[in-house]
């Protein structure tokens, strides 16, 4: 869709543990990066979604959508439309039910990267109507198995740049008819499995830099898993 509306659905801030951008920086880069808005996924916290609303009454020319990346047994979950984040550590089928029953709409993260991915097994039977096919961080194997996946089984694809700094912002992105214009009509489409996944996957040099940063957060925060 040349003339498709983008956003990039998969992106962290201050509120994850493992972020530090503020979301007025991520508004700044936006138009740099070629995007339309974001949906704001948080690691398993909607506490930056207060934030966010104020943020779409401030600049009304793009759209925000509030999200979480909810940690499940199988693996991470991308969750939009909700007012508060789902139960941690739950089976993803009743975590999917969980955010459908609260009017939002689920989307697995990554399905095909080894760590906080939920793989074939999961990914062949899970009851959604989208699944992240392009991810800023994967490598292009990952991506394209995951696009693949969805091809197969007739799905939605999403793209998000899992950008935990603003430089990643955009790599990968969700492209939407351009009459969307409400948090409504995203999730509309995310259920029409209207949408589509486009963007960049990591390089292999890109992965070892991001291996190292993610370490080094991960032992600031006493290794803890999110």
């Amino acid at each position: 869709m040349s003339d498709a509306t983008r956003l990039d659905l998969h992106v962290h801030s201050m509120y994850s543990p493992d972020s530090r951008q503020s979301l007025e920086a991520i508004v700044g880069r936006l138009s740099f990066a070629g995007l339309k808005g974001f949906a704001l996924t948080d690691h398993n916290t909607v506490r930056g979604h207060a934030a966010l609303a104020e943020l779409r009454s401030r600049f009304p020319a793009y759209l925000f959508l509030p999200g979480v990346e909810v940690s499940t047994v199988e693996g991470h979950l991308l969750a939009y439309g909700l007012r508060e984040a789902p139960p941690r550590r739950r089976p993803v089928a009743e975590t999917i039910e969980w955010v459908r029953a609260h009017g939002g709409e689920a989307v697995p993260a990554h399905p095909f990267r080894r760590s906080h991915g939920m793989g074939r097994t999961v990914g062949d039977t899970v009851s959604v109507s989208a699944i992240e096919g392009r991810n800023g961080h994967n490598s292009e194997v990952a991506n394209l198995r995951a696009e693949h996946l969805a091809a197969r089984r007739n799905l939605g694809t999403t793209g998000g740049s899992d950008a935990h700094s603003l430089v990643d912002l955009g790599r990968a992105f969700t492209e939407f008819d351009p009459a969307v214009a409400s948090v409504d009509d995203l999730l509309e489409a995310l259920r029409r499995r209207s949408t589509g996944a486009a963007g960049r996957s990591m390089t292999w040099t890109g992965r070892v830099r991001l291996a190292a940063r993610t370490g080094l957060l991960r032992a600031s925060r006493g290794f803890r898993s999110i």
